[in-house]
Parts: structure tokens; sequence; C-alpha cells
């Protein structure tokens, strides 16, 4: 069968021009022919492209930003959410500006009726987009090489995207370089999970002389490095790797957005607080707010506030445990406000306090953290900065999320920090709000996530 791989990100790029045309098409059509007329001003045609660039910018932003436009790298499913929630966000944003113009809230007939053609649209154009993208490019063939530890959990998340990858073969590194020189050749990409880096380096670079695509799991110090700043004094290169502490110019921006948003983040979800604290109180007639004590920055202990989810004394038995699958101690109410995080709501005191911030990593209990760093010291390095009401691991993982990755997840932001990557987190915040993955709870055998990092540690330590 004829390859495509070099015309896929051209491909893409048609596809996401097709559907941001016909969504930004269908918005010009009813500015021209109703929606200015309802604005009250007469527009000429320098207004009417000006209004229409304005809907496309903010179309383009919103689409680029929830992952609307990334057919065939994205669940089909993911991908059609994505654009809905942006032409929401958008068509939302371009009422009230409309609305601004005409001095007055305008009929919502024809932006519904916008809004359904659009949501039509994304649905056809999905469809037909990811369909093209399964013809044009088959999932690739892998091979998965691992090391002293099995990679089934790898392997079960990647099976997920059978669309994309396909591991055709497992093996071990004990077979030999040579026997995996003759493995690698068979195939079109190698994943290496867990392997150690001299092992890693050689495989690594054979698969780059026979330019055969690498994926690979990356250890604590692949992600400091990555976040290295490039030092060229000398005809030697230099790589310079940061503690992942903040300047003192991003601390007080940072801290300001915290305060600003919050206090405004409290005032518009007051009345979303009042009900669903009254609908607690009815529930089992038991407190409204839970406090918990959690870990935030340098490992200051904290009383977290949550509007309470599960029934009274949850931990009667005083083993710390995170919520599992169908927990039996999450009341019904509990159940919807978890589902939609309004039990984290509360937190935005906490955040005024000083305790924590809009974007950090997530606030772990002492006891749980203390399980985790029986294993992995390195769990302490997510305590570098303010624990988060959101942050890159809430976003990029699960609540099921092994600690290890979680560290991974949150070393990426600690060491990537910059105000404008808090405010692509926030954004992206609201995708995930109704993603049920998002709040996948542990196994019910489970009290905390899975450790899933077994010699990880031994490795690192061998290879200095």
């Amino acid at each position: 069968m004829k390859s495509y791989d070099q015309y896929k990100r051209f491909i893409r790029l048609l596809a996401a021009v097709s559907i941001l045309a016909l969504e930004i098409s269908m918005y010009s059509w009813a500015w021209i022919y109703y929606l200015s007329h309802e604005a009250g001003s007469p527009f000429f045609k320098k207004g009417d492209w000006l209004m229409i660039a304005v809907y496309g910018i903010l179309l383009l932003f919103f689409s680029k930003m929830y992952g609307g436009l990334r057919i065939g790298y994205l669940e089909k499913g993911n991908v059609m959410y994505s654009q809905i929630l942006s032409v929401t966000f958008v068509n939302t944003i371009t009422y009230l500006q409309i609305a601004l113009l005409a001095k007055r809230f305008l009929s919502l007939n024809s932006f519904l009726l916008l809004y359904v053609c659009d949501i039509v649209a994304i649905c056809i154009w999905t469809l037909l987009a990811n369909y093209m993208f399964q013809k044009l490019f088959p999932p690739r063939r892998m091979l998965l090489i691992y090391g002293n530890r099995p990679s089934l959990t790898l392997m079960d998340k990647m099976s997920v995207r059978k669309d994309r990858y396909e591991i055709c073969e497992v093996i071990h590194i004990d077979i030999g370089f040579d026997e995996l020189q003759k493995k690698i050749v068979q195939y079109e990409g190698v994943i290496i999970c867990d392997v150690p880096s001299p092992v890693r380096n050689t495989i690594l670079k054979y698969c780059y002389s026979k330019s055969i695509r690498v994926y690979l799991t990356p250890k604590i110090s692949d992600i400091l490095t990555r976040s290295a700043e490039e030092i060229n004094l000398f005809d030697t290169p230099l790589l310079l790797i940061r503690n992942g502490t903040m300047n003192i110019e991003q601390c007080f921006l940072k801290r300001l957005m915290d305060i600003i948003l919050s206090m405004l983040a409290l005032a518009v979800t007051a009345p979303i607080m009042l009900i669903t604290a009254i609908a607690i109180k009815y529930c089992d007639n038991g407190p409204v707010i839970y406090k918990q004590k959690r870990l935030t920055a340098n490992g200051k202990k904290f009383d977290i506030y949550k509007f309470r989810s599960m029934y009274i004394d949850a931990e009667k038995d005083g083993v710390a445990r995170l919520a599992q699958e169908g927990d039996c101690r999450i009341t019904p109410v509990g159940a919807f406000i978890r589902k939609v995080r309004i039990d984290e709501l509360p937190q935005l005191i906490n955040i005024l306090k000083g305790d924590m911030s809009i974007v950090g990593p997530r606030p772990e209990r002492p006891e749980i953290a203390l399980r985790y760093k029986d294993e992995m010291p390195e769990f302490d390095y997510r305590l570098k900065m303010k624990a988060g009401l959101t942050g890159y691991a809430q976003i990029y993982g699960k609540y099921n999320t092994t600690p290890y990755d979680k560290l991974k997840l949150d070393l990426n932001y600690i060491q990537n920090y910059s105000l404008m990557l808090d405010v692509k987190l926030i954004i992206l915040t609201v995708k995930i709000l109704f993603m049920k993955e998002s709040t996948e709870g542990i196994a019910k055998e489970q009290s905390t996530a899975k450790l899933i990092r077994s010699n990880e540690k031994a490795h690192e330590k061998v290879e200095g």
C-alpha cells in the first residue's frame, strides 16, 4: 500500500481549514443577513470583515487550544467534543459582543440556529475526516522493547488507540542487541519502556540511523534535560538545568493572578456554592465543608476546604485512601459534585489565603505522600511549587494516574513554568470538567494509586 506519511501534516491542515472555513462561512451569512441589522449600527464592508475576522480568530484560538483540529491525533470523540466546546465559547463571546454593540440582549433564536448548524457540521466533518485518516494512515506496526518490569500498563493505554498503534511484538532487552537489531528493522516504530539509559541510548541511535521512529517513556532526568537552557559561550555546547524555582517577577505575577481570579471565581460561583451547600445539608444533615490536611510548597501542611462528598466517618478505620470506582462512601449528592468538580470550589478560599495557587501540583495527603516516598523519594520534587486547584497532571493525567507519572507531569510544569502556561492550563481545565476518564477512581482493592515504578529507581542509580 502506498505510504502517505509525508503528506500527513498537509492533509491535517486541509481538514482543519475546511471545518474552520465552513464555520466562519455560516457565521458570515448569519452576520451579513441578520445579526448586523440586529446590532443596530450600519456596517460597511470593512466593518463586516472585521466582525468576521474576530470570529475567525476566536474560533482558531479555541480550536487549537482544545485540540479540535487534531484530527487523526486525538480520538474522534475527543476531537468532536473539543470542536463543539470551541464553538460554544466563540458563539457565547460573539453574542455578548453583538449585545454590547446593540446595547441590548438579542433574541437567542438566530444564535441557537447557528449553534445547531455548527454542531451538525462538526459531527459530519469529524466522522468523514477521521474515516479518511484511517484509510490513508493505517495504524503503525510497532515493536515494544521493555526492561526489568512488564509493560502491560503502557500496552493497555496504547491499545485504546488501535487506530494509531498496533503493537505486534513485545520483547525483553535480555535477548541481546544483535537480536534487537534484527527485530527493529521489521517494524515501522519502536516503543522503549523502562530500559536502562546505556541500553536505551544504543537502541535510540540505531533506530535513528535506520530512520525508524521511536517512542519512549521519559525518566525524571530526561524531563530535567528537556527544560535545560542552551549556553553557547564556548565551542563546547553546555546545558543549564535550573532548580525549578520561580524568579521574583514570576512569583509576584502568579500571586496577583491567583488573587484576582479567585475573587472573580468566588463572585461568579457563589450561587452554585449556595445551592450545593443546601443539597449536602439536605442529603444527610451533616457538615457542608470538609477539612483535610494536605501538602503544599516546601512540605508545608494546610487545611484544604472541600464540599463534603462522602458520608460522615468515611475513614473511621483510620486508613487514608483515595476514592475508588463505585465507592460506597460517596453520597448521592457527592457523586454529582465530584463528577463536575463542584466539590473543589471552596479551595478558592485556600487560594486567597495563600495556601494554594490556581495552577500547581495536586495537593497530596501527608499519609499517602509518605507511602509514595517510601518507594519514590523524588515524589517531594512536586513540592517546589504551591499546590494547585488545577494543574498539568490534573489535565493530562487522571485521578488514578500512577504517582510516578504524576511526578513526571508535574515536573514538566515546574521546569517549564511561565504565566502563559498557567493561562493555557486554566483554559484547558474547562475541557476536562466533563470528561469521565479524568475523574476515574482507583481499583477497589487499592487505597492509593498504583506505584508502577519497579526497579526504575535502581536503574537511575546505576546510570548515575
